[in-house]
């Protein structure tokens, strides 16, 4: 993972290390979602996997504290079904197009709130909106055509587990921890 996870960039001090925190997708769903990034010219495709962001670029003024609050939103959460399905785009305010978080949207929201809270806390400049980015930093003819090439497409799998990140030295995202959900799954497990 490169120099973000969204369009959104955490103003401070920069002396804090950056935290994110995604939920990342099987193999082959992102396998697939890099080949369509990729096809649209985005020139991040290969270097940042497809995934949901759920904390974007924040400081972690205490790097011990933000990461025991993420182990324990993790150790309290249950996998849970994501279907992203048709295509959405922020413009005119950000020149994204994205896939939408059909099933899942409410239990990415709730993620969201519980990990934005306590040591990872902070005004965001949007409203949280789980998606996933397929075209970014491209002309909006691409972005057309990423909207409508991804239309109908559909795709739903379990989340059994979010990825802890931390933003190095070099401007590189590095995984630090893949937490997983230490709840039971729905139905049982």
């Amino acid at each position: 993972m490169t120099d973000r996870f969204d369009d959104h960039v955490a103003e401070g001090d920069g002396n804090a290390p950056l935290v994110g925190v995604i939920l990342g997708f099987p193999d082959d769903v992102a396998a697939e979602l890099r080949k369509w990034r990729a096809s649209f010219g985005d020139p991040m495709a290969e270097s940042i996997p497809a995934h949901i962001t759920l904390v974007t670029t924040t400081e972690a003024h205490d790097w011990e504290a933000a990461v025991e609050h993420v182990r324990s939103v993790a150790a309290r959460q249950s996998p849970f079904r994501v279907t992203i399905s048709g295509t959405g785009s922020f413009r005119p305010v950000s020149e994204v197009v994205y896939l939408n978080v059909a099933e899942g949207f409410e239990a990415c929201v709730k993620l969201h709130a519980e990990l934005q809270q306590g040591p990872l806390e902070r005004e965001l400049p949007f409203p949280y909106h789980p998606h996933v980015t397929v075209a970014h930093d491209v002309d909006p003819e691409r972005l057309d055509e990423a909207e409508l090439a991804l239309k109908n497409y559909s795709t739903s799998f379990t989340v059994a587990s979010m990825g802890l990140y931390e933003h190095d030295s070099d401007g590189l995202w590095q995984l630090r921890e893949e937490l997983d959900f230490g709840g039971e799954a729905p139905g049982g497990s």
